[in-house]
This record gives structure tokens, C-alpha cells and sequence, in this order.
């Protein structure tokens, strides 16, 4: 049984053409109307259709010549916008006839609904508009327009991208052959292309419709592509407020096609996903999220602006958890995805720190947060954490191991309960971490990413910190491996590697083989040089959020960090000589 299954259905016909709708939830909230791409039908929305239900009025149809719903006689000429157009308004008219619906796009359902928000005898009628992986033909040919008529280096490169990209389009419009290849050899493989190239897991879609779907789409562009390129219309601006969902690995569409689309949409927020070109399959629930809260927005009338800070369009209500989030570091990085309107679960073994950057980070900008007590090194506490943590939250989108402690002295004054603790928050807090919440992003199947902060002393050996910088050598080797494992889930796996970073980790830190009077004075003494060095835990966290845009392997941190990082691959040698050196302390 799939999503759809319990919709209720109904006809609508149009232009002389009978239309599939479903529609779930409650008629009396906002209707949300979901539009299908190429080649699909109205159930590659299913997944996101279901977690859209619980709020709202969700509508799906299949497009003319799709699914259930009718083809036009003859094809050609069946499959315009302007007919297109009037579909659309049938749906409406037949659906919500009182209020205005929310439109929702992809591929070529964001084509055709960039029409319907652009064309004047559609306004009124659409609340708002989110567009994810299909561009206005009108704005893509004054894109291309512009381009030919300022032609530099960088255009001409912009071009030639996309015009790489768009090798499909060329195909589709040569006669009989993709008609040929969906009813054949192509219709029936596709199902497995789509698992194996985009990760798209199998279930309800594609439907047993899909060749013929495919067959009739073709039409799609043969009736339009040309046409709308060669002479875009000049008053394509969107009446309603636009949400722009850009998916960063789309192998169809390049991301500098939207460059400028502002000027088209005044009202426009942005976001972007690390993700290939079928999301509505692979991150319904990040979609539900975006989709919903936009949706909510607008009703609420606080639409209508792109949201401000940097990395919003990525992380914007997002949900991330950040260790040793009580201070240093992991409070400044909770602070960084505060900032870029992620909702943050800010965990520390200290109940009130955690408290403080919780509260702190909802007035930063988080849509939410939350505080969470726990001893990272305990593995029930962390498993009865990621328990609760998805039960009340969700899965995380981000998880940031970050809590660690510190640990000086030779490595025969360092005992083998000193080892213990060390390793017992350093490397298993992490293992804990990666382990529970990772599978939990696996067992998803939507991606997410992972942060561990290991430290420049990972590279570098040194005599007075045998017990730490293995603990960090572990963690960065750990965060290789499981970068290894999960590249093909879509998870990220980051390893920071902070140098002289002005944190209380120094006045904290422990001093093996001293006595008491003697690890205090060094304490002091190693806070005020970590002082006189003054490197802000604030770029840290900008380099975590960097990390994670461009899901980068290992990023050193501070200078120190990236020349110890170069001369442990150039100049190994002069690393160990130098660890030799007795330290000050």
C-alpha cells in the first residue's frame, strides 16, 4: 500500500482532457498542490505528499498525457504552457475555489509553474510558489540572451555548462527515436537507472505508466522549448511570493542558471540541498520541512524576503547537534547554525551551559533549540540521547562531535586511567556519535553530514602530548574511514583540526605526573599563551559551516594547523624532530 492509496480521487476535465487529482488532508486548511516533472507522474510526490498531509490541504494530478489522466488528439500542439496553464486553473478552480493554493514544482512541474505564477490571469490565485529543479523558460532565455549579447570568459563558460547539461533536451526533440526508446529498452531500465545513479529508492515509484508517460512527455518540450527560448516573454515576473529549492548536485541543471533571479521574483528565498535532481524521492522530509514552513509563513503574511545570514539558503531549519556545546568551540559552532536559522540541539555533560546556549541561540536566530545533558564517553546515555533526540526532534541533518578534554605529560607519568579518559571522551565520545545518529542519517536515506573535531595535534607528533594526540590521530583516521563508508549514502564526513585555539580547554586541562600546586600554575600559564595567541573560537566555527557547505575531508584550522598539515605530507622528518623539542611548560 502506498501513500497515495488512501487518497480521495476525482476527475477534472479541461481542454478536452480528463485530469487524475488526489487530494489528502483536511479540505478546510491550505491547499498545497504538488506538480510532477519528466518523466513522471503524480506519485514521485508520495513521499512528500504524506508528511505534508498532517497540515494540509495536499493536492496532486497528473499532468495531461501522464498517469491516469488523458492524453490530448493529436499530441502535437497538446502540451503548451498556455494549455497547460489551463489545467492548472481547473484544479483550482475545482479544488480551492475560495482561496488561493500554495504551488509546488519540480522539473518540469517548476517549468510549467513558473508560467502560473508569471501569467496575469493566474493572479489571485496562487498564495505561493516553491520551485525546485525546472526554470522559467522565459528567464532561461534571457539567461542565454545575455550571455550571447556581453559574451565573457565566464558567460561563455556558463553556457557551455548548461548547454552540456542539456544534452537530454536536444534528443527529446528528434522525431520517434525517445518514443521508441521509453516504450523499449530505456522505459524498462529506468527504474534501475534511477537507484543506481540517483539513489532513488524503489517503493510506488515509477508507476507501470512510466513509458507511456515518458512516450507523451516528449511533448512537453517539443511544444515549448524552442518557442519560449527564442522569443522569452519580457513580463515574466512572479506574483507571489517564490521559494527556490536548488539541489547542488543536479546533474540537469547548473546552479548559475538562477544568477539574477531576483530581478524576476522580488519576493524570492533561497535554498539550497546536497542532493541530486530527484528530491522529492530522496529528501522528502527535507523538502516537507522547507515546503511547510514556507507555506506557514505566507499564511501567517511573514513571507515574502529571503531570509538573512550567511548559509541560511543551506541550513535554514535544519536540525544539529553539536557536543560540548557548553563553551569554546562547540558553543560558538552551535552559535554559526543558530546564526544560519538551523534548529540546534546543543549537548554538554554541564546542564547549565548547555541551557545558556540553547536559550542563546534562539535569540540568535534558530527556529528552535534545545538543551541536552550527557557524558558523551557513556555509551547507554549516548544511545538513550539519540533515542530521544529523533523521537522529539527528528534525524539530524548535521552532527557536530565535538566535546573533548585535554591531557599533558610524558607518556610514562600518564597512567592507564589517564589513557582511559582520554580515549573515553576523545575517540569513543566521537565513535558514539558517528554510530548512533550516523546510522540513523543512513537508515534514512536522505544524506546529512558529519563534523568531527579532531586537532592539528593529529599530525603532529609531540613528547609532552602522547595520550591526546592519539586520541586526535584516532578521530581524524576514524572520520577518513567512515567518509569512505558512507560517500555513497550522501553523508559527509568532515574532520576539523584546530591549532592554538583561545578556549577554557587550557585552563582545564590536565597535567600528568604533577602534583596539584604544579598543574594549576600550568594551567594558568598555558591559558594566558592560548590568550596571547587570541585565535577566536568563531573561525572555527565558520571553517565547520564551510566544511560542511563544501563537504571538505580534513580542514586545518588556524596557521599553525595548516603548515603542521603540510609538512606532515612534505616534510615528515622535520615534524619529528621537532616534537623532540621540550616544550615550555
Amino acid at each position: 500500500m502506498t501513500v497515495l492509496d488512501g487518497a480521495r480521487e476525482r476527475w477534472v476535465r479541461t481542454g478536452g482532457v480528463e485530469l487524475c487529482v488526489a487530494e489528502l488532508g483536511d479540505p478546510r486548511q491550505p491547499t498545497v498542490v504538488l506538480v510532477h516533472g519528466y518523466p513522471d507522474s503524480k506519485e514521485v510526490w508520495s513521499e512528500v505528499a504524506g508528511r505534508l498531509a498532517d497540515r494540509f490541504h495536499v493536492v496532486l494530478y497528473d499532468v495531461r498525457g501522464h498517469g491516469r489522466s488523458s492524453a490530448p488528439s493529436p499530441l502535437r500542439g497538446g502540451f503548451t504552457l498556455e494549455k497547460l496553464t489551463d489545467d492548472f486553473l481547473a484544479v483550482a478552480d475545482a479544488v480551492s475555489p475560495d482561496r488561493p493554493v500554495h504551488l509546488v514544482g519540480h522539473d518540469w512541474g517548476s517549468v510549467q509553474s513558473w508560467e502560473f505564477v508569471t501569467a496575469g490571469r493566474t493572479e489571485g490565485r496562487i498564495a505561493s510558489f516553491t520551485s525546485m529543479s525546472g526554470p522559467s523558460l522565459d528567464h532561461f532565455g534571457h539567461w542565454i540572451n545575455k550571455r550571447l549579447r556581453r559574451p565573457t570568459p565566464r558567460r561563455v563558460g556558463q553556457l557551455i555548462g548548461q548547454g552540456a547539461k542539456s544534452w537530454y533536451v536536444y534528443l527529446l526533440h528528434t522525431p520517434v527515436l525517445p518514443e521508441l526508446a521509453w516504450r523499449g529498452p530505456l522505459g524498462k531500465r529506468w527504474p534501475r537507472i534511477l537507484e543506481r545513479v540517483e539513489q532513488v529508492p524503489g517503493g510506488d515509484y515509477p508507476t507501470a505508466s512510466l513509458p507511456t508517460d515518458a512516450a507523451h512527455g516528449a511533448w512537453l518540450y517539443r511544444d515549448n522549448v524552442r518557442p519560449r527560448l527564442r522569443r522569452p516573454r519580457d513580463d515574466a515576473y512572479a506574483h507571489a511570493p517564490v521559494q527556490l529549492i536548488t539541489p547542488l548536485g543536479d546533474a540537469f541543471l547548473s546552479e548559475r542558471l538562477y544568477d539574477g533571479l531576483e530581478e524576476w521574483a522580488p519576493r524570492l528565498t533561497r535554498r539550497t540541498l546536497p542532493a541530486k535532481h530527484w528530491v522529492p524521492r530522496t529528501r522528502p522530509d527535507r523538502l516537507a520541512d522547507w515546503i511547510t514552513e514556507f507555506v506557514t509563513s505566507t499564511e501567517d503574511g511573514r513571507s515574502g524576503t529571503a531570509p538573512q545570514g550567511r548559509h541560511t539558503d543551506r541550513f535554514g531549519g535544519q536540525l544539529v547537534l553539536v557536543t560540548g556545546a557548553g563553551n569554546g568551540i562547540g558553543r560558538a559552532t552551535a552559535f554559526a547554525f543558530a546564526e544560519a536559522g538551523a534548529r540546534v540541539v546543543a549537548v554538554d555533560r554541564d546542564a547549565e551551559s548547555a541551557a545558556r546556549t540553547a536559550e542563546l541561540s534562539r535569540l540568535i536566530g534558530a527556529p528552535d533549540a534545545w538543551a541536552e545533558t550527557v557524558d558523551v564517553s557513556d555509551e547507554q546515555a549516548m544511545e538513550k540521547l539519540a533515542a530521544k533526540v529523533a523521537a522529539e526532534y527528528g534525524v539530524l541533518d548535521v552532527l557536530v562531535n565535538n566535546a573533548g578534554i585535554g591531557l599533558s605529560g610524558s607518556f610514562f607519568d600518564t597512567t592507564a586511567e589517564d589513557w582511559r579518559k582520554v580515549l573515553d571522551v576523545n575517540l569513543w565520545g566521537v565513535i558514539h556519535g558517528c554510530r548512533l545518529f550516523g546510522r540513523q542519517m543512513a537508515e534514512r536515506g536522505q544524506g546529512g553530514h558529519i563534523v568531527n573535531t579532531a586537532s592539528a595535534a593529529a599530525f603532529q607528533p609531540s613528547r609532552a602530548l602522547p595520550a591526546y594526540s592519539t586520541s586526535k590521530a584516532a578521530v581524524l583516521m576514524l572520520s577518513e574511514c567512515l567518509r569512505a563508508e558512507l560517500a555513497g549514502q550522501g553523508i559527509g564526513v568532515t574532520a576539523i583540526c584546530p591549532g592554538l585555539v583561545n578556549t577554557n580547554i587550557t585552563s582545564t586541562a590536565r597535567f600528568a605526573g604533577v602534583d596539584a600546586d604544579e598543574e594549576r600554575r600550568r594551567q594558568q600559564r598555558s591559558a594566558r599563551l592560548y590568550g596571547m595567541r587570541n585565535y577566536p573560537p568563531e573561525k572555527v566555527a565558520d571553517a565547520v559551516l564551510e566544511a560542511v557547505v563544501h563537504n571538505r575531508a580534513v580542514v586545518p584550522v588556524t596557521p599553525e594547523a595548516r603548515g603542521a598539515h603540510l609538512m606532515s605530507r612534505f616534510a615528515p622528518r622535520v615534524l619529528r624532530r621537532l616534537a623532540r623539542v621540550k616544550p615550555p611548560l
